[in-house]
């Protein structure tokens, strides 16, 4: 990247990647510049009109003059396409080693993929040593502004939150998208940057492992738990980077202190969203054989469950969660030997 390697300490300098150029702003700038303000740019940055004024925008030139005097508060730069300003990028210190970017296009310009390019070449400078030497750069993007949440992916920032109703704009609470990129992180237009920043995008879904544990009277093994009312199949959440069959092993372990081997896959089980949880996909295994005993060896976590039974198949519906229930008789009425796919607990059709 052609940063300047040596910039004089009191000079901000201009960056190119050959064909768009970042270069501090200039009086000269401003007519052409604020003419292009439309109702979108007046609309995210909470403009109260869309075009300002000769003077109010000279006045911003020089506020940005000045924040670079001053130790570099704030770094702005006019984007400029065949010498014309078309944009404008900036990144403002938060606290050491940490920057936040903000970026805007013209109309005349958007959907060229302008603004991730100018945003990729102001962080790189924000990082290099000759630069700001930053170690992080962040973004606080809008939730409905979409088309800058994708500025920020392009230019290797990944997704990291959402706070929630953090923002007022026009009158109306508006929830903010959380990205950031470190100085380490792949970069964009790599694989590793492009799968980095895909998977900060995809969406996730929790995965639960539980097992049909059951004596030779075959009555099956339900957990009286401690944090609700009804009573499940021994098992729980997946952690992440876990399989769902390690977990389940794992949670016996730590939950009831017996190990166990899993005899093979019962069912997979969509679960619909159920009392503020989202949904979340159910892997029930077999478990083989652990003897009628296994109730006089168990040690409970106590805070986990209160109790585990045996219970007869026809009356474990009675003590579980509804979805649980048409699980429960789903499995009941399968062959033997079948794997289940399952829609909240009603095989699919």
């Amino acid at each position: 990247m052609p940063f300047p390697s040596t910039p004089q300490p009191d000079q901000q300098p201009t960056l190119t990647d050959g064909e768009l150029v970042l270069r501090p702003w200039a009086d000269a700038d401003s007519e052409a510049a604020r003419r292009q303000h439309d109702d979108v740019v007046a609309h995210w940055f909470g403009f109260t009109s869309v075009t300002p004024t000769s003077e109010a925008h000279l006045a911003w030139i020089a506020s940005t003059h000045d924040e670079w005097a001053d130790h570099r508060s704030k770094v702005t730069f006019v984007v400029e396409v065949e010498g014309q300003p078309v944009g404008s990028v900036d990144v403002r210190r938060a606290q050491p080693g940490v920057g936040v970017l903000s970026w805007v296009t013209y109309a005349s310009h958007r959907g060229q993929g302008i603004a991730s390019r100018a945003v990729r070449l102001l962080i790189e400078w924000a990082f290099s040593a000759a630069g700001l030497g930053l170690r992080r750069v962040e973004a606080e993007v809008d939730s409905l502004n979409t088309s800058s949440v994708r500025t920020a992916l392009r230019s290797g920032l990944r997704r990291e939150g959402l706070l929630r109703g953090n923002a007022t704009l026009g009158g109306a609470v508006h929830d903010t998208v959380v990205l950031g990129r470190l100085v380490d992180d792949p970069a964009p237009g790599t694989r590793d940057g492009f799968t980095a920043m895909l998977n900060s995008e995809l969406p996730t879904k929790r995965v639960i492992a539980q097992g049909l544990v059951r004596n030779n009277a075959g009555a099956i093994l339900l957990c009286e738990l401690a944090y609700k009312r009804e009573w499940d199949l021994p098992g729980g959440i997946v952690d992440p980077g876990e399989s769902p069959a390690a977990c389940l092993v794992r949670e016996i372990r730590e939950e009831l202190d017996v190990e166990v081997e899993l005899t093979g896959l019962v069912a997979v089980n969509w679960l619909k969203p159920w009392l503020g949880w989202a949904d979340a996909v159910l892997f029930v295994f077999g478990v083989a054989p652990v003897g009628d005993d296994l109730l006089d060896r168990v040690h409970l976590l106590e805070r986990e469950l209160r109790g585990a039974h045996w219970v007869e198949v026809d009356e474990a519906t009675t003590h579980v969660a509804p979805y649980n229930a048409r699980m429960l008789s789903s499995l009941t009425a399968a062959p033997a030997g079948t794997t289940l796919l399952l829609e909240d607990g009603l095989p699919r059709p």
